[in-house]
């Protein structure tokens, strides 16, 4: 037989300040390891719904993103029109082009520098990469002149980013002719034209090749046929695919963190919980006592305690989960240590994110009314009684 759950309702409701700062507690440190999570989860968001599986990215083996790529022009042709797996566009040429990549330090709006992403890029990237980015102020750039379009997530974040201004690379002024807008990372990059690029950062050639590739196209198998190429070796990987893998650093280390934070807030949260189910077994210790002489066995008064602890826990894990919620789409920047470039995209209080938090917030609970709940099992209707 169970004990009543309205028992455990009516002992909350009765010490109702020691429930309070127990569910603050417990939801204080809910919110933490939710809004870290939420960071972790935009930061993903923003790279893994971007990309697509039939654009190809040629890079040199062994390099793990296009900062550590690098090919001569000479290879970067002979990659585009020797792989027949390479879709042809209207006017019959390969759908393919070389982009250049390189991380430039820029001064903030609020102060500080930071590295931005510059890319070099031939007017086929636009073809290729579509609907993925949309020019939403001024114009497109025109090969072969000094001008940039920059990332819309940059204009507000960075100076001289604003539709007209002049960015200085070098020595040579370019102007901005058009804010692009991405849901991926293309919108916190400037894009230039890829010949001025590679003159005005003094690079020797571009870092990677992108492609579009015919319906039905094996990743696997080109990626194969490009390894094993006599004249050009390259690795071949899924733009999805690859913007995928730039997340792995940043994410584990966000996660980390929220761990770490996790822990110790949540050792003095469930300090907290067991105070509070240790102050509410000494008040009850003769209604343990009745129950106990009245035929409930140990095991009832166990789970009791333990699901009193269990509702303290959700109480705390929905106060901290509502604590959290107004992050959602606010925008902020962070260092993605794969490139190690600033990127700016918003916090997403996903719900993966509320499930991870409730579910941290009932453990929590769990373990401060452990303790309690074993000494209210291990009790016997004598002593019970006995106390007052």
């Amino acid at each position: 037989m169970l004990v009543p759950f309205s028992y455990n309702l009516r002992s909350l409701f009765v010490r109702r300040s020691a429930t309070i700062l127990t569910v603050l507690g417990i939801g204080a440190t809910v919110a933490v390891v939710a809004g870290v999570l939420a960071l972790q989860q935009g930061f993903a968001t923003l790279f893994q719904s971007a990309g697509q599986e039939d654009v190809a990215v040629f890079l040199r083996p062994g390099a793990t993103n296009e900062g550590d790529s690098y090919f001569r022009r000479s290879q970067c042709q002979h990659l585009i029109k020797s792989r027949a797996e390479i879709a042809l566009g209207a006017d019959g040429q390969p759908l393919a082009g070389s982009e250049c990549y390189l991380a430039v330090r820029r001064f903030k709006v609020d102060g500080g520098e930071t590295n931005v992403p510059i890319r070099g890029v031939q007017p086929v990237s636009f073809e290729i990469y579509g609907d993925e980015l949309e020019i939403v102020e001024g114009r497109a750039l025109r090969p072969g002149f000094d001008e940039v379009v920059v990332g819309s997530k940059l204009t507000q974040r960075i100076q001289n980013c604003k539709l007209g201004d002049q960015i200085v690379l070098n020595t040579t002024p370019f102007t901005v002719v058009g804010i692009q807008a991405s849901d991926g990372p293309f919108g916190s990059e400037i894009w230039g034209d890829l010949d001025r690029m590679l003159a005005a950062l003094e690079r020797g050639g571009p870092n990677r090749v992108v492609a579009k590739l015919k319906p039905g196209v094996s990743l696997d198998s080109l990626d194969a046929h490009a390894r094993s190429d006599k004249i050009v070796q390259a690795k071949v990987t899924s733009q999805k695919a690859y913007l995928e893998s730039q997340t792995t650093v940043l994410s584990g280390v966000l996660i980390f963190l929220g761990g770490f934070l996790g822990v110790i807030m949540g050792v003095a949260a469930v300090f907290t919980a067991t105070n509070t189910m240790l102050s509410a077994l000494a008040a009850r210790t003769s209604e343990i006592g009745i129950l106990l002489s009245i035929g409930f066995r140990p095991f009832p008064i166990f789970l009791s305690f333990m699901f009193e602890a269990c509702l303290l826990g959700l109480l705390g894990g929905i106060v901290g989960c509502l604590m959290a919620l107004p992050l959602n789409g606010v925008e902020t920047g962070a260092t993605n240590w794969s490139t190690f470039t600033e990127v700016a995209f918003a916090f997403r209080v996903t719900p993966t994110v509320l499930l991870i938090s409730v579910i941290f917030s009932l453990i929590l609970g769990l373990l401060g009314g452990a303790w309690p709940a074993l000494r209210a099992a291990m009790m016997t209707p004598t002593d019970a009684l006995r106390r007052r």
